[in-house]
């Protein structure tokens, strides 16, 4: 490392970057990364298919920072038009500042696009983490402040990088999901037998229920996937974007370039009656974690959600040494299955001085009540009196 100054680009197009660079940021270059969602090939499929970019209200700005004709960092950083698809939520930020005559988008948005999956935010290569992840934070503070934007926010990113960023007077938020952890299980009996008697009967139960629903569950990974089953899961997720977003986020082209791109990064669960794929549950594959992402259906069946989303996930994690399962936003009854609450982070910077030291202050209360909340519900986990200190 050298004392040369720090150069910081932004892009409006992937392809400006080379796949090796962007990935050495990324971690992508040796194995699998710790999640797939940064990596050059998850984000420029979301480029390439229509799901940002023009009309999508996420606006490619990807930053990188460049040292001796070096790029030292990168950071996947949009121009956003609205709040939807970030699931730490601002909507009422967004009132408040244009009920005080402000404007509020277009905002800078450092994420990955509908992905509620924590992850580092702030890319940089080996030896490289605390200098890329400055001038990265400088370089976006700056971008907003130049063209007069309300603000900038970094969501779903790691602790260590919320620590950080508040160092360098960024506001820290914290949220909840709930993870399940492997407690280096054997076997799905070995998890269940670290459950009290009564939530380990209602999981057999359950999972007993919603493979009696008259077919038969497979899981699929790699050339397993074939070109129909991402006709078939399009079809569930079309179902599923419908009802709780209004529109899909995701374009049928994703998919294809999924299958083209990405089909080593992902677990296809499928439940299969009479030959046809009636439900199914996406799964994107870490280095220690598996993310669930989306699950849709054509038929109704007790209890297959659960076993799609949560307990097929859970086998396979077991079978492959995973540590654990990220199963996306929301969701109390995720709690009694096994999954417990954990802490999620984001970065937020304001333009207006008054309006940040006003959400500064709600951000101090509700860390508060989130750390409470993780608190009482853990308390209600399923798990034995003796094995609860493995699993807080």
């Amino acid at each position: 490392m050298t004392d040369t100054p720090v150069e910081i680009a932004a892009h409006a197009d992937l392809t400006t970057v080379s796949e090796e660079d962007w990935d050495a940021c990324a971690g992508a270059l040796d194995g699998r990364p710790d999640d797939p969602f940064t990596t050059y090939r998850f984000l420029r499929a979301l480029e390439v298919s229509g799901s940002v970019g023009p009309g999508s209200g996420w606006q490619p700005r990807y930053l990188t920072a460049h040292q001796d004709g070096q790029i030292i960092a990168a950071a996947p950083l949009y121009a956003k038009g609205h709040s939807q698809g970030e699931y730490i939520f601002d909507h009422n930020w967004a009132h408040a500042y244009e009920n005080a005559g402000g404007r509020y988008y277009p905002k800078l948005q450092i994420a990955v696009p509908f992905t509620p999956a924590t992850g580092r935010r702030f890319l940089t290569r080996p030896g490289f983490e605390v200098l890329g992840t400055s001038a990265l934070t400088q370089g976006a503070v700056q971008i907003a402040a130049e063209n007069s934007l309300s603000s900038l926010h970094a969501t779903f990113c790691t602790e260590a990088e919320a620590i950080a960023g508040e160092e360098m007077g960024l506001l820290r938020r914290v949220g909840q999901q709930f993870h399940w952890v492997n407690n280096s299980y054997e076997s799905f009996d070995d998890f269940l037998a670290s459950l009290a008697s009564r939530k380990r009967k209602n999981l057999r139960k359950e999972r007993a229920q919603a493979q009696a629903f008259g077919g038969e569950i497979i899981s699929l990974t790699g050339e397993q996937i074939q070109p129909e089953h991402w006709d078939a899961f399009w079809e569930f997720y079309q179902d599923t974007g419908h009802r709780k977003w209004g529109s899909p986020y995701l374009t049928r082209s994703f998919f294809e370039e999924a299958h083209a791109h990405l089909r080593d990064d992902i677990l296809m669960v499928l439940a299969v009656r009479a030959g046809r794929p009636v439900a199914g549950a996406l799964n994107f594959i870490g280095r220690d974690t598996l993310f669930g992402r989306y699950w849709g259906c054509t038929e109704h069946h007790p209890a297959l959600h659960f076993e799609l989303c949560y307990y097929q996930a859970i086998d396979f994690a077991i079978a492959q040494g995973l540590g654990k399962v990220e199963a996306g936003a929301q969701g109390e009854h995720k709690l009694a299955r096994g999954y417990l609450p954990v802490p999620t982070y984001s970065l937020h910077w304001f333009r207006d001085e008054g309006f940040r030291d006003a959400v500064a202050k709600y951000l101090d209360a509700e860390r508060d009540a989130v750390d409470h909340e993780i608190e009482i519900l853990t308390s209600y986990g399923p798990f034995r009196k003796d094995n609860r200190e493995d699993h807080q």
